[in-house]
């Protein structure tokens, strides 16, 4: 409407000719839209301004932070905003933080074999090196993937002396933990004496 006013003698008759090709827009509507444009209402300076301060925070914490954090944020820095307006204006802007994805199980017990005996009794308390190793192993979540990680532990130094990690969860994974333990008492020159040492786990030893 600004760029064809002059020529057709203003709003009004703009309005009329728009409102006979069924498009409404009263002279007073235009009105008003063009004043809000020319001064900004409070609420959206100031909706301009959290969102530069959502963008930095999302930035700032590798594009993960969700709503709930980004809100938390913005309060620890002073800025008293209700969280339905973080969501709000992090829709405007398009963001969102990293959905966690489902739980990883590690353990699936096959019923296929009996469980060994604990020969320890909870008492991990050993007077020598290569006495008692306790092995278990977990997972961590990295950007390309879920990664599992098995460790042997020695209880008389807390020291991890074998460790492997694998993509997979299969038995070789957790086998190289203990074949790397075993290389690596070789190498510093205190093997594992036979019928010594008792390889713990949570199932069993």
């Amino acid at each position: 409407m600004d760029e064809h006013r002059d020529r057709f003698g203003g709003v009004g008759p703009i309005c009329r000719t728009l409102t006979e090709h069924d498009c409404k827009i009263a002279p007073c509507t235009y009105d008003a839209h063009h004043k809000r444009q020319a001064t900004p209402s409070a609420r959206t300076v100031r909706d301009a301004g959290l969102k530069e301060l959502i963008s930095e925070i999302f930035e700032a914490n590798y594009r993960v932070y969700g709503a709930r954090k980004v809100w938390r944020e913005l309060n620890r820095q002073g800025q008293a905003v209700a969280r339905c307006t973080v969501e709000h204006l992090m829709r405007e802007l398009g963001i969102t933080g990293v959905v966690r994805g489902r739980r990883v199980v590690t353990t699936l017990p096959g019923g296929q074999a009996g469980q060994p005996p604990d020969l320890l009794d909870r008492n991990f308390a050993t007077c020598a090196p290569n006495r008692c190793w306790v092995a278990d192993f977990t997972h961590i979540k990295t950007w390309a993937g879920v990664v599992y990680v098995a460790f042997v532990v020695d209880t008389f130094s807390r020291r991890v002396v074998g460790w492997s990690a694998a993509t997979v969860k299969e038995t070789v994974f957790v086998l190289d933990a203990l074949e790397m333990a075993l290389w690596q008492r070789d190498r510093e020159q205190h093997p594992v004496q036979p019928g010594e040492l008792i390889h713990h786990s949570d199932a069993g030893s």
